[in-house]
């Protein structure tokens, strides 16, 4: 039975790390004594070994202790092992790439199929998409492949921006962008506004937070979701 927790961002501005989340994250890993926090996704250059303190730290007044995947010498057996997963936020190809170079991605999608409790945020959250194609991320690397976990039955595009109807700048709006994924590929797209996660259990998918987020279909105009709408049936 799938338990999962999907954000789209691990801070919301003027709050501390994982503030909005901590009460579903403690319901999340209440059974679990310790869990794993992968810090591969590095975000800002900042080491493995200072992300995992940051979680820590934040983790402390948890029922749940946590160890970085990287303190382990057989990271294999450590995540077949664990009781419960965290993934964060930085670049979603540096986290694919060491996922598949480490030959953990098959191991984490059987994880979270069989029920290990697992959160995700911004980088996190993508990989738990059918691809990874829908990051806003730099292809700061070259992963082995976009197929990530398939968690959902869609993409992910966290961190989501609405167009800026009174701005000058000439770019490429994400709906642009996700409108362009489209021209070549079929799978839906859930647009995650900050404050915004997914929450799995078993088979069922729910949109959860204070705001709407934004359905993108191959051929169709998009949409909006109200908070606490199912999306189960999105494939």
């Amino acid at each position: 039975m799938k338990r999962a927790l999907l954000a789209s961002t691990s801070t919301l501005h003027g709050q501390n790390y994982l503030a909005y989340l901590l009460p579903e994250i403690s319901k999340l890993f209440q059974k679990c004594k310790v869990i794993i926090f992968i810090p591969y996704a590095r975000p800002g250059g900042i080491s493995h070994e200072n992300y995992t303190d940051l979680v820590k730290k934040t983790f402390k007044d948890m029922s749940f202790k946590v160890k970085g995947l990287h303190e382990f010498k057989d990271p294999k057996k450590a995540l077949s092992l664990a009781e419960g997963i965290f993934i964060g936020g930085g670049n979603t190809f540096v986290l694919v790439d060491k996922l598949y170079r480490n030959e953990l991605m098959e191991l984490l999608r059987e994880k979270i199929l069989n029920g290990t409790p697992y959160l995700g945020t911004s980088a996190g959250t993508n990989i738990c998409g059918l691809t990874m194609q829908t990051t806003n991320d730099m292809p700061i690397v070259y992963p082995p492949s976009f197929k990530t976990l398939g968690i959902v039955p869609f993409n992910l595009n966290p961190h989501y921006l609405d167009p800026d109807k009174n701005s000058t700048h000439k770019g490429e709006t994400r709906e642009t962008r996700i409108t362009e994924f489209h021209c070549i590929n079929t799978h839906p797209v859930v647009g995650l506004r900050e404050g915004s996660w997914l929450e799995v259990k078993a088979g069922e998918i729910k949109l959860k937070g204070n705001l709407s987020a934004r359905i993108f279909k191959a051929g169709e105009e998009p949409y909006e979701l109200e908070t606490n709408s199912s999306l189960t049936e999105l494939n």
